[in-house]
């Protein structure tokens, strides 16, 4: 090997150690865990305990189903939002524009705890702000957190407010890269606004938004802070649970690591999934 092969190896060194103690091998570690019986002392392979349970198992279902639900939800609308923001923040129009900036940046960095308690206020049927402005236009109060649907809905506009700041700067940073010349030309061919938007930005944006897409896939399959701690645990009854939180009532509370090894694993693979499909539909025709 090349003597400035070697210099390069050696300066990557510590960070491929570091890597492969606390990334590579308990990923391989979680791997082989979930064809063992955990539930045993001192644990033994077996292949069908986990795996052959996750098949049948309802309470996967249920998460499974609760997961799919907020994807197929709550990203196209976030993203729908975040791409309307960034437009927006993105106008010369708009005064104050790094203050805008910062405010829909800002839910990333407010602690899950305090937001979460902030909701929980918010929501609450007694004296909750929600409540009051909907039983002011004469409708009756919500119980957030005893219907499942409400729950889910609350859940839903939570991750929402979180994160679609987090992706509009991402998307704004696209629109930026965009030239000033094509929508000169477009607006010479008097060529309106919208259609701008929807033959011009849209399609530039793609990638971009591509992106966006597949981050929020793979955040919404470990969806874990919102529905532990806005909807007590996944409540009412398991209406709001997630593949991430059985995964931490498996591993965490039952003990039961083999279990929850399959279920991570089964997360990775309906994210992988998932995103490559996206991938697949965005992919740039030739």
């Amino acid at each position: 090997m090349p003597i400035r092969n070697r210099s390069a190896y050696a300066f990557l060194a510590p960070y491929l150690l570091v890597f492969a103690t606390f990334w590579l091998w308990p990923i391989i570690s979680s791997f082989l865990i979930s064809f063992q019986n955990t539930r045993v002392n001192p644990w033994k392979f077996s292949a069908s305990v986990n795996w052959g349970r996750l098949v049948g198992d309802p309470a996967f279902y249920n998460a499974l189903y609760n997961t799919l639900i907020i994807l197929v939800i709550q990203v196209p609308v976030m993203i729908a939002i975040a791409t309307m923001m960034a437009v927006l923040l993105n106008s010369p129009l708009l005064k104050a524009r790094p203050l805008y900036r910062f405010a829909f940046f800002a839910p990333v960095v407010v602690g899950e705890v305090a937001y979460a308690a902030v909701f929980r206020l918010m929501f609450s049927i007694d004296f909750g702000i929600i409540n009051k402005l909907i039983t002011a236009v004469g409708l009756p109060a919500v119980s957030w957190f005893d219907n499942a649907n409400a729950a889910m809905a609350l859940v839903i506009i939570a991750v929402t407010w979180r994160w679609a700041g987090y992706n509009a700067i991402i998307l704004l940073a696209g629109l930026q890269s965009i030239p000033d010349d094509v929508y000169e030309a477009a607006t010479l061919d008097k060529v309106s606004k919208t259609k701008q938007f929807i033959h011009i930005t849209l399609p530039l944006l793609k990638p971009i938004i591509l992106f966006c897409v597949i981050l929020s896939v793979i955040g919404t399959m470990q969806l874990f802070a919102e529905p532990f701690l806005i909807t007590n645990r996944g409540g009412p009854g398991g209406g709001t649970e997630t593949l991430g939180l059985l995964l931490y009532r498996q591993g965490f509370l039952s003990l039961n690591f083999g279990y929850a090894s399959a279920i991570a694993y089964t997360m990775a693979i309906l994210a992988i999934s998932i995103s490559l499909l996206n991938l697949w539909v965005g992919r740039e025709q030739k």
